[in-house]
């Protein structure tokens, strides 16, 4: 059996690679349709200081775009070197969409961002715009392709396990295309991104205002921020309901962790606002909740009940006994393929078949199983619940201060005085790292609740890793630490050297910080 150090530090790996390439995601995603908006209004204009915010802006663009590309590559490398056993249980499928991701980012994604930076005194205007609206498409493209591969982890429709290939085949690539919980987390987290970009520019802006430099720039940067980042705001909170009910369909032991709801309550469930959480006794030692609302948005309705946890590991001890009648089925199969009665009893419990291979992590011997070994497993199918209890309700509660940043910073540029508001102005620098602390959290809320799948129901982290000794794990893991530390430290520099610099560092000779123009 795999051990569980294996199995940890193959996780911390994973998760450590996984949140620094996030650092530098978000604000690709956001930043580049800011950047489509600025170069649209140069082409309508004519005003020479739109373009040199799209150029100003697209050189902090570009940075970020490298570094986060450099940090990307590994990640898909690891499915092969750290994941074995999961590239080969379940590649036919997942492996689909990350290829297509592979030619939108190298190929679309890749060219137009080339021809946005060399192609300024090739292109005409017009030319020029629709290279940044497809660099714009390729990177939201990009980002969709990889929350379709994610989403079917999450909920792993169109696809089948088949007992003559021991693996996981796909039956509908239009369901894995469409999968809800795909679409969802793809629009939400894109969403995410937006406010990145645009909690960025703003904060970048405000800077520049509190210091009286470049103030025309900084006006119009500020306008465009808190615009394009109060309606982004506004479709992540949206957005984020719609998320909230795919995940009360497809992953009710999720959305009760997040809830730390250990009992089934009568419907419609209210929504807890903080609570007293007593993991060791399984219960709340208090609690304030706002009635009726988790069950709006976990279930659409006010008559449809959310199962607790308590209820939710009955059912899946219920799951595991049955899925112990799949496992042992599979390796008559596996001996026989034509044994009859070994098909019919694998096809009744098939459903169960994960839920059977979460005792492979006690025994190798599913049969030998004991009720304590079943009483772990159980207990192993719910994530703790105070991490993902906080981690949500910071989220959120970020998400909404943001929403009033966000909506002050608008109706502050409608009456024309963004500059006349210092508060405001240092509030929002304050709350430059606000989304990057919200999404990292949102990766967690998702990828941690999972657990202990790799593939919901399907395939158990434990059974997904490599034969890795744990010495080449620490070692890979501090390389991967350190050299991801020091770009991170490198993209820091460069962004702030270059905000700091402000638009003077274009060269025009039309702001401060630069010769006078000639």
């Amino acid at each position: 059996m795999i051990s569980d150090q294996l199995v940890d530090l193959s996780r911390l790996q994973f998760a450590a690679t996984a949140m620094y390439h996030f650092l530098f995601v978000p604000l690709t995603l956001g930043m580049v349709w800011l950047l489509v908006i600025m170069e649209s209004v140069y082409v309508m204009t004519g005003n020479v200081i739109w373009k040199d915010m799209t150029r100003f802006w697209g050189k902090l663009f570009g940075i970020n775009f490298a570094l986060g590309v450099t940090t990307g590559i590994t990640l898909e490398f690891q499915f092969g070197t750290n994941w074995a056993y999961y590239s080969h249980y379940v590649g036919d499928i997942f492996g689909a969409p990350l290829a297509i991701e592979g030619l939108m980012a190298f190929f679309l994604e890749s060219t137009m961002i080339g021809l946005f930076f060399f192609g300024w005194d090739r292109l005409s205007k017009t030319q020029h715009l629709m290279v940044t609206i497809l660099m714009a498409v390729g990177t939201n493209l990009s980002a969709l392709w990889i929350l379709i591969a994610n989403g079917w982890m999450q909920n792993p429709v169109g696809a089948e396990f088949s007992y003559e290939t021991m693996r996981m085949e796909m039956v509908d690539f239009w369901a894995v295309l469409f999968n809800p919980d795909a679409q969802a987390k793809f629009v939400h987290t894109v969403s995410a991104g937006y406010v990145t970009g645009a909690m960025f520019v703003l904060s970048v802006s405000s800077w520049y205002l509190l210091k009286g430099r470049d103030t025309e720039f900084a006006k119009r940067s500020f306008r465009v921020a808190a615009a394009f980042g109060l309606a982004s705001v506004c479709s992540v909170i949206v957005l984020g309901d719609e998320s909230g009910y795919t995940v009360g369909e497809a992953q009710q032991t999720k959305m009760a962790a997040l809830e730390a709801m250990w009992e089934t309550e009568p419907a419609p469930a209210g929504l807890k606002l903080v609570a007293g959480i007593n993991e060791a006794e399984a219960k709340n030692d208090w609690e304030i909740e706002i009635p009726w609302v988790m069950g709006l948005i976990g279930t659409r309705s006010i008559d449809q009940q959310i199962p607790g946890i308590r209820e939710i590991k009955e059912k899946n001890c219920e799951r595991i006994e049955s899925g112990i009648h799949a496992v042992v089925a599979l390796e008559a199969l596996r001996r026989n393929k034509d044994d009859a009665q070994a098909k019919a009893v694998f096809e009744q419990h098939k459903a169960d078949l994960g839920f059977g291979l979460l005792l492979r992590k006690y025994t190798a011997d599913v049969r030998q199983a004991t009720p304590e070994m079943i009483r772990k497993a159980v207990d192993s199918t719910v994530p703790r619940v105070t991490p993902m209890f906080w981690s949500f309700r910071i989220m959120v509660g970020l998400g909404f201060a943001m929403l009033v940043l966000f909506g002050l910073a608008f109706w502050s540029t409608l009456k024309m005085q963004c500059a006349a508001r210092p508060w405001l102005l240092k509030w929002a620098v304050w709350m430059l790292p606000a989304p990057w602390i919200a999404c990292e959290l949102g990766w967690f809320v998702a990828e941690y609740g999972r657990q202990p799948w790799t593939i919901y129901g399907v395939l158990p982290t434990h059974m997904s890793v490599s034969t890795l000794s744990v010495n080449s794990l620490y070692g890979s893991l501090a390389g991967f630490v350190g050299f991801y530390t020091l770009l991170l430290i490198v993209e820091v520099y460069l962004m702030v050297k270059f905000a700091r610099q402000g638009p003077g560092s274009l060269g025009t000779g039309r702001y401060e910080r630069e010769p006078a123009y000639a």
